[in-house]
């Protein structure tokens, strides 16, 4: 990677993401989209663009103007807001995904979208889900998530783009808020924590579902889009983990730091049938023998951290 297109860069992903590339390939080498301008440091401190990612005119003109090499794809619409309005979410994550592919084919780009623990329903192995494994989801963004690995596989067999991805669980980060996600409550939870003492979760107890901290997100990204395209087997669908908890197990890691937090339950039906659909842990063995995968944080060191930084960040 050398010169950089991101399409959601002011997502929860993307606000982090384009700031590490930039420290490592440089500021003017990573540009920046989205279909706003919120005069973030993400804006400013670099390359930016506005783009519909489904215009796909748009998008064509803005990687030739910068002459990218790579193109990594961010925007969607997210699992719970997905379910609001399945059709939008239909046009956008597909339609933005045909289009960005087809300008990775066009201008020859390495190119990365990510996947989800959304792919998977309520047929597939609950416990150590495998790489290969049924995959029959009951939600649009499972669905979309599931099209998107197998057009990414398509692209690559059929033009020989270089299409790389992963299969997402629960992203945890204290940089950027949530962003209508069925695993948002673990983000929420922290916050709240600070702010208030106490919790509400709307997923209930005993739910358990794959989680990991953004740093080890982040690194994923860039580690796999470095990696040996030759020793890649399952290329845009990779299982990655770090932590598998329940409401209640995030609730009494942080109880140790603030002894006072309180947690109750109103179970949002909704996004609970989401998350019962979802496995409990997901096994991530082929991503670490074919690109060295590895993730640093656990929930107790996620812990330390978010409490900390979200000190500073909302005094």
């Amino acid at each position: 990677m050398k010169k950089i297109l991101v399409t959601g860069s002011l997502g929860q992903i993307g606000t982090e993401l384009v700031t590490k590339m930039r420290g490592i390939y440089g500021a003017d080498n990573v540009i920046a989209t989205d279909i706003r301008d919120n005069g973030s440091d993400v804006v400013k401190a670099g390359p930016f663009e506005i783009l519909d990612v489904t215009d796909a005119g748009k998008m064509h003109e803005l990687a030739s103007k910068y002459k990218v090499d790579t193109i990594v794809h961010l925007a969607a619409l997210l699992s719970a807001t997905a379910e609001k309005n399945p059709l939008l979410a239909w046009n956008l994550n597909m339609g933005g995904l045909v289009n960005a592919l087809e300008t990775a084919r066009e201008l020859k780009c390495q190119f990365f979208t990510p996947s989800s623990i959304g792919a998977f329903g309520p047929t597939t192995p609950k416990d150590q889900t495998p790489q290969d494994t049924i995959q029959r989801p009951t939600t649009m963004y499972g669905v979309n998530k599931v099209s998107g690995e197998l057009l990414c596989d398509y692209y690559f067999y059929k033009f020989g783009v270089d299409t790389r991805g992963v299969r997402f669980p629960g992203l945890i980060s204290y940089v950027a808020e949530p962003g209508g996600g069925t695993t948002d409550y673990a983000v929420e939870i922290y916050y709240e924590a600070i702010r208030n003492g106490r919790y509400t979760s709307y997923i209930g107890e005993g739910t358990k579902m794959d989680m990991m901290y953004m740093p080890d997100a982040l690194n994923a990204i860039i580690n796999l889009m470095e990696a040996d395209s030759a020793k890649l087997k399952h290329r845009n669908a990779f299982n990655i983990t770090a932590m598998s908890f329940a409401p209640e197990e995030i609730a009494a890691e942080i109880k140790k730091h603030i002894p006072h937090f309180e947690m109750s339950y109103d179970v949002d039906p909704a996004r609970q049938t989401i998350a019962d659909s979802w496995p409990n842990s997901i096994d991530p063995t082929a991503a670490m023998e074919e690109w060295g995968f590895k993730a640093e944080y656990d929930l107790e060191k996620m812990t330390v951290d978010m409490l900390d930084k979200l000190k500073t960040k909302l005094k």
